[in-house]
């Protein structure tokens, strides 16, 4: 989106990015490599968000929070609320300031300003031109929000790949970031936990974790009765789980743990296997399962052209 932006001449006045503690490490290390390039174009640096919970949580994080309350990140059970409260909601605070509790801060300069002359900061959301963003886009808002939101992506009509296309073209190959998003995220699909075990196999122990102590603990969704075995007996022992309705793992239909010994990716205790051989089948198995559309597919040069219309570049600049 900022490559989009920055090729319109569109320069915002802005630009937020919510850490929820789960990131893996490239997108991190991303965050620097981008305020290089903005430091280059005379934009704003990057601003991280991040939630500080009530100390008395005992936790620091989502991962801690999940933790902490024996459940999954809610997206495992089709809600929502662990972006909305770890992401867009501290994202809101840094614009909106809070009055009080650990995230208490003023508001933002330019959240003074545009109240003080009765206008609407526009929020630009990265939102691209693929079917599940398209679907996110046209979500209702709120009727009271405080923002105008505009999916500059959408406008240009580019897709994933094109945005890889775009960035190879107008930044260079290494600077294609992986997608963002938690290690232990249930949307994650089997090549990235296959590319999780080969490059970080300590986030997916832990996020293997994370799973376990949800599905055996007070909040378990899973019905012993029902199955005739402990979730965890079914995951040590079965090959697949019965047919269900009931959210069985963190990737919602499956359970990350019973995926990892089914194919190998951990020995008995459910240590992520560290060989070389091991981590090579990994990489392969990722490269092997990726879609076309992913940032770390290939990344051919050349960038769509792609004519904005002026009115456009106009509801852009609000």
């Amino acid at each position: 989106m900022l490559v989009a932006l920055h090729a319109a001449g569109i320069r915002p006045d802005v630009i937020t990015f919510a850490d929820t503690g789960g990131e893996k490490p490239e997108t991190i290390k991303h965050l620097d490599l981008m305020n290089t390039v903005l430091r280059e174009w005379g934009w704003p640096l990057i601003d991280v968000c991040r939630k500080i919970p009530l100390a008395s949580t005992g936790y620091a994080d989502l991962y801690g929070n999940c933790l902490a309350n024996e459940t999954l990140p809610s997206l495992a059970f089709g809600m929502k609320s662990c972006s909305i409260k770890w992401k867009a909601a501290i994202q809101d605070q840094f614009l909106k300031g809070a009055k009080s509790g650990p995230n208490a801060r003023l508001p933002h300069p330019l959240w003074i300003s545009t109240r003080a002359a009765n206008e609407r900061i526009v929020k630009l959301i990265g939102y691209d031109c693929g079917p599940a963003d398209l679907r996110r886009s046209k979500a209702p808002k709120r009727p009271d929000d405080d923002f105008d939101y505009v999916y500059p992506l959408q406008l240009v009509r580019w897709t994933r790949r094109d945005c890889v296309k775009a960035i190879t073209w107008a930044l260079g190959a290494d600077m294609v970031p992986i997608k963002s998003a938690c290690f232990f995220c249930p949307a994650s699909k089997q090549w990235e936990l296959y590319w999780l075990a080969a490059n970080h196999p300590e986030l997916l122990e832990r996020a293997l974790v994370l799973e376990r102590n949800a599905l055996t603990g007070r909040h378990s969704r899973f019905d012993e009765v029902e199955f005739g075995a402990t979730w965890e007996e079914l995951v040590r022992g079965a090959d697949r789980f019965p047919s269900t309705s009931t959210t069985v793992g963190l990737g919602r239909s499956f359970a990350w743990n019973q995926w990892a010994r089914v194919n190998d990716v951990v020995d008995d205790d459910f240590r992520v296997r560290r060989g070389e051989a091991d981590r090579a089948r990994f990489a392969m198995m990722s490269d092997t399962l990726r879609d076309h559309d992913n940032a770390l597919d290939s990344r051919t040069p050349g960038i769509p052209i792609v004519v904005i219309p002026a009115a456009e570049q106009m509801d852009l600049a609000l």
